[in-house]
């Protein structure tokens, strides 16, 4: 099997914030969505040339399915972007 190289081509964070603070009115997937529009425009590329995200989510309750999934929607990216939500309740982010 012949091995493929893997570039990581840039990473951001969301801001912290506090439960009801001033992020309240976003939603952590349009949060999410808005790092990785981050990371694309850091990046200097196209959504298409994205093959996967990696997403941390430290508390997935009520967020629907696939948070990663959803954040690549919302950020514009196709659909055959592969897509996995790391939900580790300390360090998530890190880890992803």
């Amino acid at each position: 099997m012949q091995m493929k190289e893997v570039y990581i081509i840039a990473a951001v964070r969301t801001p912290m914030g506090s439960f009801g603070g001033v992020l309240k009115s976003i939603s952590a997937t349009q949060l999410g969505a808005k790092a990785i529009k981050a990371a694309i425009d850091k990046a200097g590329i196209k959504g298409e040339q994205v093959q996967d995200v990696l997403m941390g989510s430290v508390l997935q309750a009520n967020l629907g399915q696939a948070p990663a999934r959803q954040a690549a929607k919302f950020a514009g990216l196709p659909d055959h972007v592969n897509c996995t939500t790391i939900n580790k309740v300390c360090a998530s982010g890190m880890k992803a």
